[in-house]
């Protein structure tokens, strides 16, 4: 069956997660979050995959070994098309898409600070970052709160020498044009939009690491 969108019943699925993020609540509402998420969300996937390649849907449950937030399951469903790093996700509140470069360390940021601090590859990626926010794109990403070591205050381009991470998204509250096929429409404009940065990204930062 092809994606017939996510209704009201997947957004009120996390409204009472929210609510109640325990086992009980999981177990109680299993076959809600199978049907009107998880099952809607591969679909849509399917919908994606021949333009952008393989996706990966991310597991409910929450990693809680070195967390001190013991809460056993995620707030959101969400899924990337591995190539690129594109993001889409549902919660609650509605849905985010979202690429480029989610967390950065060790070689990875080494690499992303040199391509940011070449002035050719800088400029682009300042140019990328531009037309996605005249696109109504938000950029995000965290940041260090200083300079890193061994680039100038004054640098140009300083401001995105700090990023650790760095990303753009665009969120949609909930709205009857989700339970639609609509939403294939506007996630795949959103991510042919974003697939430029996730390519800079692949070619001066390298691949992304999804083991999470």
């Amino acid at each position: 069956m092809g994606f017939e969108g996510f209704g009201e019943e997947a957004f009120a699925f996390y409204e009472g997660l929210l609510a109640d993020n325990s086992r009980d609540y999981w177990t109680a509402n299993k076959e809600r979050y199978e049907r009107h998420v998880r099952r809607p969300m591969l679909a849509l996937l399917d919908e994606l995959e021949p333009e952008f390649g393989d996706t990966k849907l991310f597991r409910p449950y929450r990693d809680v070994r070195f967390s001190k937030d013991k809460t056993p399951y995620k707030d959101h469903q969400g899924a990337l098309a591995l190539d690129g790093g594109l993001y889409v996700e549902i919660d609650a509140d509605g849905m985010l898409v979202a690429g480029g470069m989610y967390s950065m360390d060790g070689e990875r940021l080494k690499r992303y600070r040199a391509a940011v601090h070449a002035p050719a590859s800088g400029k682009a990626l300042e140019a990328l970052l531009a037309d996605l926010e005249k696109a109504g794109m938000e950029i995000a990403g965290a940041t260090l709160k200083t300079r890193p070591r061994g680039f100038d205050a004054d640098h140009p381009r300083i401001g995105l020498l700090r990023h650790r991470g760095l990303y753009a998204r665009q969120g949609w509250p909930s709205d009857p044009w989700m339970a639609t096929g609509e939403v294939v429409d506007r996630v795949r404009d959103a991510w042919r939009r974003l697939r430029p940065l996730g390519e800079w990204a692949e070619e001066h930062v390298g691949p992304p690491d999804f083991g999470r």
